[in-house]
């Protein structure tokens, strides 16, 4: 059986995204223990602010932080279905990371993302340059990270037919 993974993708095409659009996320998810515990170790980062319950409990927070980068690949992870499943030919980088409020063990996350510019690729006629803007808001309403994407993005108009 051969998949058609054109019928199959959910992100949008170069096309399909317009300036100023904000998709809000439908995946929300509430951080566990063992996310925390499980990304830190799979990563090799022992910080005692991740690890050490004790430890946190003399620092300005009291208590243990959610590592910030599984903060950050989760609220990347959640965008893909809505931006760029089976539409794009990868992410060229990420800019302007912002932690801006703490995320404990426990805290509900929800993303939304917005597309902030956009540009024909000078490289590759098949696809366009967009970039995209995260935010990451916590169930008090407070935004708790924010991050610029830019990804190769397929045009639609230049698909082979199938």
């Amino acid at each position: 059986m051969t998949v058609d993974y054109q019928k199959l993708a959910t992100g949008k095409y170069y096309e399909e995204l317009v300036v100023g659009n904000v998709y809000k996320h439908a995946i929300t998810r509430t951080v566990t223990e063992t996310d925390n515990l499980l990304f830190s170790t799979l990563t090799y980062n022992s910080a005692w602010l991740h690890m050490d319950e004790e430890y946190c409990k003399q620092t300005a927070h009291g208590r243990r932080l959610v590592n910030s980068l599984f903060t950050l690949s989760l609220a990347c992870g959640v965008t893909v279905a809505d931006t760029t499943l089976g539409t794009t030919e990868g992410n060229l980088g990420f800019t302007d990371v912002k932690f801006s409020s703490p995320v404990y063990i426990g805290d509900t996350l929800y993303s939304e993302t917005e597309v902030i510019s956009k540009r024909e690729s000078k490289s590759r006629p098949q696809s366009g340059i967009v970039e995209f803007e995260t935010r990451s808001i916590n169930q008090r309403g407070q935004v708790v990270l924010s991050f610029r994407r830019t990804g190769l993005m397929l045009k639609k108009s230049e698909l082979p037919a199938a």
